[in-house]
């Protein structure tokens, strides 16, 4: 297994999210154990973006998304798949980052088994696909990532590799002011990474009645 670095901890989490974002790069999320380096990641920022969850306030199922930083917010995806995404910021405000892809550096025989029929390089290759090589399902939204007995963990550096080249663009499937996304280039990747998932445009909703 890749060399994990430091643990991370609540403070490292507490900032603006296009900055924990970009910092995520590199890291490598914890569960059980399987391990994942983190290639791919968009930011969502709660009131300030309308492709948040959290855009119009507070409800039951984004409560944990409004802190404290350092739990996951998992949510089911158009009823097929879990999303998990990493809250930050600071407490009371939305903030989150969302973990598209990764490439598994531990647990290989884990992920296998969790996705046969499926190659390597794909087994981590979106976010629907990242939840099911981790294992995570909805029971496991609110979880710690930080603090002692955290169920889940983040190490790694706080900013990607040297010799990392870092791309931005518009996230995938959201499609906000102007119908194409542009206006939140809020995705981030690794360039060159065989895992960061293929880009997909949002559709604008079409408003009826």
């Amino acid at each position: 297994m890749a060399a994990r670095g430091r643990r991370w901890a609540r403070e490292d989490l507490a900032g603006d999210p296009l900055l924990v974002a970009r910092a995520l790069l590199g890291a490598h999320l914890v569960a059980g154990p399987v391990t994942l380096r983190l290639t791919e990641v968009e930011a969502y920022w709660g009131s300030k973006d309308p492709g948040s969850h959290g855009y119009r306030g507070m409800t039951p199922r984004t409560e944990v998304m409004f802190g404290p930083p350092g739990h996951l917010y998992v949510y089911r995806s158009y009823g097929i798949h879990w999303c998990a995404n990493i809250v930050c910021g600071t407490a009371g405000e939305c903030a989150a980052v969302l973990v598209r892809a990764g490439e598994v550096v531990g647990g290989h025989d884990v992920v296998a088994a969790r996705r046969p029929e499926v190659r390597e390089r794909d087994w981590a290759r979106g976010p629907g696909r990242l939840t099911k090589a981790l294992g995570l399902v909805g029971e496991d939204n609110g979880a710690a990532l930080v603090g002692r007995g955290a169920p889940f963990a983040l190490y790694g550096p706080s900013t990607p590799p040297a010799d990392a080249v870092v791309r931005t663009g518009p996230r995938v499937g959201v499609s906000g002011p102007g119908g194409d996304g542009t206006a939140y280039p809020w995705r981030y990747w690794i360039d060159g990474e065989p895992t960061v998932s293929v880009y997909r445009p949002g559709k604008p909703r079409i408003r009826r009645g």
